[in-house]
């Protein structure tokens, strides 16, 4: 054990040194940060009025279109050759031609630019089209547009989760996000220090150093204790990007004073709205801060913490069997496809079937499975999983480890100090029962 330890100790101590580490360690959160408040911010600085010129030879729109924040509507007087003369001569976005109509069969209605209209600007125009032809249509059959609005009804579902502790209110979305954004992180971690794993042990291969090693330590205390070193390595960065990323979310939170999406603030805001839609988008908000408020946190850390480190040591093992058999990173191709296709398997199945039925038979068997159950029970975890499923997965993770260890074990001991030779996977299997 103490020679394990000490090799750990160079694992991590190696590693957390390097200017690399603490780059990246501060970079992290910050890019993270970068690209949630960067996309608002070009978007706040892209929030110019589009003015759009309106031609109506119709006669039956003018004047009625509803101008935006994004679109202003400006009418102006055909014809049409010298409508689109005056275009030209001006910096607006658009020239919208409509042109005299069938009103069961409109046609003919184009949109001039001299840049490419976008997709948003199409889709609202298109929309207030769609809604002053209809309430033309309404309004000359004899129905009343007031009288219809009225019948129409939106609904709205509130998500309670009920459990023998009593009732709490979710929200599906930033469920599916909490449990997707754990499962993307360990899969990211996995597939990041796994690497590391194998390099390390290729680049000590190609310069000879383990000879020296195993003279002194044996094979597979050697093997533990990188993992375990990198995989120490990998949980120190993850705790400090939570910790800066912590403080980053703090000043801005502190900025942009996010606590007025509070209750009760929501609330009295609810009532002096008089425009149904916003009501709905502060229910929605309302909504979306109770799921947050309502997540089990100590279970999602547990559980991610334990799911990373479980993940992380089995296919940390295989890894660095795969680094111990080959000689370069190019020789290791056709050993990492069966080891990572469980991986990449589960990630797809997650987005396909298991967030639409996190508690199915699909979901259940993979997060039982050692090599997909990091991944599938990560998503399953924020919807609500049995104790007796929980602690089942976890100790057939441990199972798998120590499995996967000793095999990785058996051929890390022959393949460190093998040299020049192809090896495949049938040269892999005589490895496993080599005496000594």
């Amino acid at each position: 054990m103490d020679k394990i330890w000490l090799v750990f100790q160079r694992e991590y101590l190696v590693r957390v040194r390097k200017k690399s580490f603490i780059v990246m360690t501060i970079l992290g959160p910050l890019l993270m940060a970068l690209i949630m408040i960067v996309p608002v911010g070009l978007m706040m600085m892209s929030d110019d009025t589009k003015i759009i010129q309106v031609l109506d030879e119709s006669g039956l729109l003018a004047g009625k279109f509803n101008s935006t924040q994004e679109l202003k509507f400006v009418s102006v007087q055909g014809p049409l050759e010298r409508a689109k003369q005056q275009y030209l001569q001006s910096e607006d976005a658009a020239l919208l031609h409509i042109p005299t109509i069938n009103l069961d069969k409109p046609s003919g209605i184009q949109l001039y630019s001299q840049k490419s209209a976008s997709i948003s600007v199409i889709t609202s125009i298109e929309k207030q089209l769609k809604q002053e032809l209809e309430a033309i249509k309404f309004e000359r059959s004899g129905i009343d547009q007031k009288v219809l609005d009225q019948i129409k009804t939106k609904v709205n579902i509130q998500t309670v989760s009920l459990s023998d502790e009593g009732e709490k209110s979710s929200n599906v979305g930033v469920t599916s996000i909490a449990g997707f954004m754990g499962a993307f992180l360990i899969y990211l971690f996995i597939f990041i220090y796994g690497a590391q794993i194998m390099r390390g042990v290729i680049e000590e291969k190609t310069s000879r150093i383990l000879e020296v090693m195993v003279s002194s330590v044996k094979p597979f205390q050697l093997m533990a204790g990188k993992i375990m070193g990198i995989a120490a390595v990998g949980l120190t960065q993850f705790l400090l990007w939570i910790v800066l990323s912590s403080a980053i979310y703090a000043g801005v939170a502190s900025s942009f004073d996010l606590k007025r999406f509070s209750d009760a603030q929501i609330s009295q805001t609810m009532q002096g709205m008089e425009n149904e839609r916003e009501a709905l988008q502060a229910q929605e908000i309302n909504s979306v801060m109770s799921g947050l408020e309502n997540l089990n946190v100590p279970l999602l850390v547990g559980g991610f913490l334990f799911y990373f480190l479980g993940g992380y040591l089995l296919y940390g093992a295989l890894f660095g069997a795969v680094g111990a058999a080959v000689d370069s990173e190019t020789d290791s191709q056709q050993f990492m496809l069966p080891i990572t296709v469980p991986l990449i398997l589960s990630f797809i199945v997650a987005q396909t079937i298991i967030m639409k039925d996190p508690n199915g038979p699909v979901a259940f068997w993979m997060s039982m499975v050692p090599f997909t159950s990091p991944i599938v029970m990560m998503l399953r975890l924020p919807f609500g999983v049995p104790t007796w499923e929980l602690v089942l997965s976890m100790a057939l993770l441990v199972a798998g480890f120590v499995a996967t260890t000793w095999l990785a074990a058996r051929i890390y001991r022959v393949g460190i100090l093998m040299y020049g030779k192809k090896v495949n996977y049938r040269e892999l299997s005589k490895w496993l029962f080599y005496k000594g």
